[in-house]
């Protein structure tokens, strides 16, 4: 059995460890419809989660706290 939830820390991962420069943005589906948008700011090393469909954002400097909120909208 996969973890949808190693899956989703992998992604988050990357982005912490990209040193492009630039600020990373991932899109979380479900169904074909983006549930959640995450951006990762490297100066502050910080998660900013948008929950789509609420219309509500999010900060986080947790990765584990990021990938639970993200599991939760899009399962």
């Amino acid at each position: 059995m996969k973890s949808r939830l190693v899956a989703i820390i992998k992604r988050l991962e990357a982005m912490a460890e990209s040193k492009d420069g630039e600020e990373q943005i991932r899109r979380f589906e479900r169904d074909g419809d983006v549930q959640a948008e995450v951006l990762f700011n490297q100066e502050t090393q910080e998660f900013t989660l948008t929950d789509v469909k609420a219309e509500q954002t999010y900060t986080f400097d947790d990765i584990d706290i990021v990938a639970i909120e993200i599991f939760e909208l899009i399962y």
